[in-house]
Formats: structure tokens, sequence, C-alpha cells
């Protein structure tokens, strides 16, 4: 079956290696500390996120038709767009005006991992055991 929030989470933790690489190796002497630890952030929600990505694809193959995990899906893939990639456009090239978005990206998270608690709590038991079953 093709997940196409798998293959988004696999690319962002790709993503987030390679960046994560470029930050330790080239930019450690180019970057200010502060700016470093921006772009450092950057990498680690990203990452952090790639990986909720890959569990909301997984929590998909049970409920493939759920509004609230199809929902998460898109919300964390914005988020991971909107955060990480604002915290970028500011480390690496000084664009102050990108801070005013990492809150909405960070605000995309929030609801994506509440919307994930929310399908958990709706989502019915598949328990092996029916406790209706007759006896």
């Amino acid at each position: 079956m093709k997940s196409t929030l798998l293959g988004l989470g696999a690319l962002c933790a790709f993503f987030a290696v390679a960046m994560g690489a470029f930050g330790a190796h080239a930019l450690k002497g180019v970057l200010s500390p502060e700016m470093l630890a921006v772009y450092h952030t950057a990498v680690d929600y990203q990452m952090w996120h790639a990986l909720g990505l890959i569990a909301i694809a997984q929590l998909r193959v049970h409920a493939p038709d759920s509004a609230l995990l199809i929902w998460a899906g898109v919300l964390m893939f914005l988020g991971i767009v909107l955060f990480s990639g604002s915290l970028y456009g500011l480390s690496l090239r000084e664009l102050k005006w990108l801070g005013m978005i990492t809150p909405i990206g960070g605000v995309c998270f929030l609801i994506a991992w509440l919307l994930i608690a929310l399908f958990t709590i709706k989502k019915p038991s598949t328990g092996r055991y029916n406790t209706n079953a007759r006896r």
C-alpha cells in the first residue's frame, strides 16, 4: 500500500540528517554560536517531526480513512516546512522577518499532536476479546 505520509516522513528525515551534517561540518566556523543554535533547533525539530509523520503513516494502516490522522499528517508536514524552514532561513540568510513565521509552524506541530491524541481517544478498541460475545 502506497503511503504519502511515510514517504514524506522518510524524505524529511533524510534531509534532517543531511542538514545536520552540513551544519556540523560546513557551518561551525561560519555562523555565530547563536545562529548555529537556531540552525540546530531547526534540524532537531525536523527530525522529531519526520518521525512523527512516519508514526502517523503507521497509524493510518489501521485507520486509513481517519480525518484526524490525515489532518495530523498535513499539519505536521506543514509545521516542518514553516518551523524548520523559517529557522533555516533565519540562521543561514539572516532573514529576520522569517521569525514571524516560526510560531505558525509551532502551532501546526501542536495541533498535529493534539489530533493524534484525539484519534487515540476516539478510536474504537480492536482488542482480541469481544466483551459482548456469548459465553
